[in-house]
């Protein structure tokens, strides 16, 4: 097996990020960890910024720094009217990994708290997990890696933003199902495993995708500046082997198993 990777990072390529190559690279080392960029790509995103780059001049950017300890991806927004722009899109370089999320709701962005406005928690995490299923059986073909499936509890304005409530699970389990039968591997996102509320909400999610036939899952920081990459790795760690999963990262859209040891990472 070889060593853990940070399979989600942005740099300047990606519009919401300033992160420079070089210093998220020095600090994956410096944890003695790989690293993927999964720059965004999110066409018809609503607003003003463009989550959209020249995938091209970006290998040109980047390809000297690519070998054993970086590889360069993607992060795919899921919408059913773009994906077919998505899938030629990734298909114009040779990238390692291709990571596919779900970030908007009702048409509008999660981050964005009017997007909740009008909708009772239930209603919004139902319509929200519903879609990512969908668009996950949609986009199955031409991404590896399922990105944050709790992405929505990081922006939603209620007393309990957790996935951990039962009346979800049956749409949990249709996400995941979903990722399994269409070979998408289940990234467990680490930006908010500071939090022991946010740890005893997934690790049932993760030990289900277990039971229901998952076998992999990959860590990523969706670090935007390189302090943040490979961070709670080490809860990260704990999590995966307490499901039953092995970590792993992609290279040239292969699966490539990491070792799981919690004690070893900085």
């Amino acid at each position: 097996m070889g060593m853990i990777f940070d399979t989600h990072s942005h740099t300047a390529f990606s519009a919401d990020s300033e992160m420079r190559a070089e210093a998220a690279v020095e600090k994956a080392a410096a944890q003695g960890i790989g690293l993927v960029f999964t720059e965004h790509l999110d066409y018809d995103f609503p607003g003003e910024m463009r989550f959209e780059f020249d995938p091209e001049t970006y290998w040109q950017t980047y390809e000297g720094l690519r070998g054993d300890a970086l590889r360069l991806g993607v992060e795919v927004g899921m919408q059913p009217q773009t994906r077919d722009r998505s899938r030629a899109f990734v298909g114009r370089v040779p990238f390692d990994a291709v990571i596919g999320s779900q970030h908007l709701l009702y048409g509008s962005d999660v981050y964005d708290a009017e997007t909740f406005a009008g909708h009772a928690k239930d209603e919004a995490y139902l319509d929200y997990l519903h879609q990512m299923a969908e668009n996950l059986r949609a986009h199955g073909d031409f991404i590896d890696i399922l990105g944050h499936i709790d992405y929505i509890c990081r922006y939603a304005p209620f007393a309990n933003p957790e996935l951990d409530e039962p009346q979800y699970a049956d749409a949990i389990d249709a996400v995941l199902r979903a990722a399994i039968e269409t070979d998408t591997v289940l990234e467990l996102n680490t930006r908010r495993l500071g939090d022991a509320r946010v740890r005893e909400a997934l690790l049932p999610i993760y030990r289900r995708y277990r039971e229901l036939g998952g076998r992999y899952v990959t860590f990523g920081s969706d670090a935007h500046e390189a302090g943040a990459i490979g961070a709670h790795f080490d809860v990260a760690a704990r999590i995966a082997a307490a499901a039953g999963l092995t970590p792993c990262t992609f290279c040239k859209r292969k699966i490539i198993p990491c070792m799981n040891d919690g004690n070893k990472i900085k």
